[in-house]
């Protein structure tokens, strides 16, 4: 029974995170188009150049004590209180060191106006943490409802100013302040609703639990942080705002259907499954069905996405973007790929292996630093051609250990993955050949796109391919 009803909160939670990516980042796919065709390159390109520094500190803020929260099996009071408090000190800390730097950053990279660029958003940081025990709350009562709604809102408000903003002239402040705006009426939303407010003192054991846990993964967190903001680092600085734009704007459009998919089963397995994690037949199995699932619906998607990144650049975003068509298209053949890491380095957060975690950053890092030198030299193209050879190397990497402590490694990943993989091959071959043969880009996006889905839905079908079944399933009226 309690089984059963472990089942039904996930396909619960999965349909409403499910809903979340469907209205969140499809308002925000359909704001960023309405924005990038009022903002130039270098708009994006100068913006990107603040966030690598967000991203950074950020993680000193979360220090992974949310992970650590998610996870234990008897959240205490003491626990919310003391990541409260240190989020909060940190954050305010982190905003000074911001602040004083700002203007050193800004003349690092010739752009004044990155001066406050960084002092304004630099802000989410004082404010930011007062939302987290109440998102951990959340999470922890597997209400994944209650975030989706205030999420949409947010970012219908986010997008009324973004654009109204960039309508009036206000270029990369468009980008700033809406995203400023979705995070403060998130935090409102959730205070209002879950209504907590720290009601102990700091707990020096609280502490030591959450940092025993979190120290290692927040290492690790900072230093995939780091190396994958690298390339932004270096790209503002030695080519111009306008090569970063267009990296940018193609990374972003990449990570869009991967990573954002993969959120959603991330966010509900975690808590979920981590609810099985001393039973590894029973936690094998529901990765590996969420791993293939997964696969099953974000490798065609990163395929189609490919094939028709010309036409879709140039009827969305107009011809002004043209040169991060070839960058998106490579980057899709490593993003496909996403899942399957994000999905075993969650596996050994279920497990408490943050140590293993940390270790495999160290080691992924090290040599995707030496692939970084030896590529990007030679262009943003090469780079990117790099970031295959990376990911194929890190998909070893990362299914290592899970082979050896629950034995679901490299080789039994991939068997179940190839057909997958092939068949979305073969709907981009398709697919692509269909935008050689129609002249106007919108038939290329409306036959192709059509064509590609029905191909592969129909092959998956016929070879009664398991994973389209589990979406079957997960697309079925609950009856519980």
């Amino acid at each position: 029974m309690a089984e059963e009803n472990l089942k039904s909160k996930t396909k619960k939670g999965v349909y409403w995170k499910f809903a979340d990516l469907v209205a969140n980042q499809g308002m925000q796919f359909v704001v960023g188009i309405f924005m990038a065709r009022m903002l130039s390159p270098e708009d994006y390109g100068i913006t990107a150049i603040p966030a690598v520094f967000m991203a950074i500190a950020g993680i000193f803020a979360s220090a992974g004590f949310g992970q650590a929260m998610v996870r234990k099996k008897e959240l205490k009071e003491e626990d919310l209180s003391t990541a409260f408090y240190y989020s909060t000190g940190v954050g305010v800390i982190i905003y000074a060191i911001l602040f004083l730097v700002a203007p050193y950053v800004a003349e690092f990279y010739d752009v004044p106006v990155l001066k406050w660029l960084i002092r304004v958003t630099g802000l989410g940081f004082v404010y930011g943490p007062l939302g987290t025990p109440q998102s951990i709350i959340l999470q922890r009562r597997l209400d994944f409802a209650t975030p989706t709604k205030i999420g949409i809102v947010a970012k219908i408000i986010s997008g009324i100013i973004g654009i109204s903003m960039a309508f009036y002239g206000y270029g990369v402040w468009a980008l700033t302040i809406s995203t400023m705006a979705a995070g403060i009426f998130s935090l409102i939303c959730n205070c209002v609703v879950v209504r907590w407010y720290p009601k102990t003192g700091w707990s020096k054991d609280s502490f030591s639990y959450l940092w025993g846990y979190g120290n290692k993964y927040m290492a690790s967190r900072l230093i995939d942080t780091v190396y994958s903001n690298i390339t932004p680092i270096f790209i503002g600085k030695y080519y111009s705002p306008a090569d970063l734009g267009n990296y940018n704007r193609a990374q972003g459009y990449a990570a869009l259907p991967s990573q954002t998919l993969t959120g959603v089963i991330q966010n509900v397995s975690f808590p979920v499954l981590s609810k099985l994690q001393d039973d590894d037949e029973k936690l094998v199995a529901g990765y590996r069905r969420m791993i293939n699932t997964t696969a099953f619906l974000v490798f065609p998607c990163m395929m189609l996405l490919a094939a028709l990144a010309k036409p879709l650049v140039i009827a969305l975003i107009t011809e002004k973007w043209l040169s991060c068509v070839i960058l998106l298209q490579i980057i899709c053949f490593s993003q496909m790929w996403y899942p399957i890491h994000a999905m075993n380095l969650n596996l050994l957060l279920v497990k408490g292996r943050t140590d293993l975690f940390l270790k495999l950053e160290i080691v992924k890092k090290i040599y995707g630093i030496c692939i970084l030198a030896a590529t990007l030299p030679f262009g943003l193209i090469i780079f990117c051609v790099g970031g295959i050879f990376s990911c194929i190397i890190s998909l070893f990497v990362n299914t290592w250990y899970n082979g050896k402590i629950v034995d679901f490694g490299f080789w039994g990943q991939m068997k179940d993955l190839m057909p997958i993989f092939f068949l979305s091959f073969l709907v981009f071959c398709v697919t692509l050949g269909i935008t050689y043969i129609i002249p106007n880009e919108w038939l290329q996006i409306l036959v192709g796109g059509t064509i590609g889905v029905i191909l592969y839905l129909c092959i998956a079908y016929f070879t009664k391919m398991h994973e389209l079944e589990d979406v079957k399933y997960m697309l079925k009226k609950n009856n519980d």
